[in-house]
């Protein structure tokens, strides 16, 4: 079986190589571009791993660096031709955010925030449907399907056996009051919720309307996570038109601390599902599902523990 090549992440590996190199020279993106003849922004786009590269510009980089060492080169020669390949997304067109589901493909965690809308990685075939007919009203049938099925790809991730994505979700309670459909697709959502939430790699929080103003009703945010130590971690903000990437280390220093500010605020897990259980029966459920925790929710844990790394809090009847 062949090794899966992810384009987007190989582009992003050689871009920090290439940029490590070049501040090793000592040498500044308008010293490179005036002697390879080539415009300082495209340095730039190369480095933040935004652009492709050719091995033979690679190997010419390399070069002017001064790399001596034949296997390095040839390594940043391999990383170029990968990030020449398709990713599964591009076999169903122009994807707008393709790039956005090339760092998701390899991600170890991602940690998102939604004001809105249950999270694409959550959401129900039918949720899905209604989202992008509501929200791109403009594209054909042919489209609208397009982006269902990558939508509903992008959650195999979530169900492989193993090294799954390890998925840490803030919802607002605005999203599963909105109702998005019909009544009975929110309710299958949101029993497919609290399906989600019972995995141990899947962490859900409510944060109810009473909390008042937090930190993210400014708007959706995520942040990726990776394995690799030299794959940096990304803050991606989801927009209309286009979408923005910050991988500072200050940017996603500050983006971390408000997560953790809206863990803190927001129901802990065991709430959030008796919460979901309770705005269920809003849309017409009679039967409920089991609930694991036998204190009434007045006595359980409203808030996640200080300290407490574990994505699940434990019900106070058992610890």
């Amino acid at each position: 079986m062949g090794v899966t090549v992810n384009p987007t992440v190989s582009r992003r590996r050689l871009g920090s190589e290439l940029r490590r190199l070049r501040e090793t020279s000592g040498m500044t993106t308008q010293q490179v571009a005036e002697r390879l003849l080539i415009s300082q922004p495209k340095i730039s786009l190369l480095e933040n791993g935004r652009r492709l590269i050719k091995p033979r510009d690679v190997r010419d980089l390399c070069g002017l660096y001064g790399v001596q060492d034949q296997r390095r080169v040839d390594h940043l020669m391999q990383l170029a031709t990968e990030s020449g390949q398709q990713g599964w997304w591009n076999s169903y067109g122009d994807i707008p955010y393709g790039a956005y589901i090339g760092l998701e493909a390899e991600a170890a965690a991602v940690r998102s925030y939604e004001p809105m809308v249950i999270p694409g990685l959550l959401q129900t075939p039918a949720y899905a449907q209604a989202v992008i007919a509501g929200t791109i009203p403009h594209a054909t049938a042919e489209q609208a399907a397009t982006r269902l099925q990558v939508r509903l790809r992008r959650q195999s991730r979530l169900g492989v056996a193993r090294n799954p994505l390890r998925l840490w979700a803030v919802l607002d309670e605005s999203a599963l009051r909105r109702v998005v459909g019909s009544r009975e697709v929110m309710r299958e959502q949101l029993d497919h919720l609290i399906h989600l939430g019972a995995q141990p790699h899947i962490t859900l929080q409510v944060l109810p309307h009473d909390v008042g103003a937090h930190p993210g009703i400014s708007g959706q945010f995520s942040l990726l996570e990776f394995a690799e130590a030299t794959d940096v971690s990304v803050v991606y903000l989801e927009r209309f038109t286009s979408d923005l990437y910050l991988e500072k280390r200050s940017d996603v220093l500050l983006y971390s601390d408000m997560y953790a500010h809206l863990q803190a605020q927001a129901l802990s897990p065991v709430s959030t599902r008796r919460f979901i259980d309770e705005v269920v029966k809003t849309y017409g459920r009679t039967e409920f599902l089991p609930d694991p925790c036998p204190l009434p929710l007045s006595t359980c844990d409203r808030r996640p523990r200080q300290g407490v790394q574990h994505p699940q809090a434990p019900c106070p009847s058992t610890s």
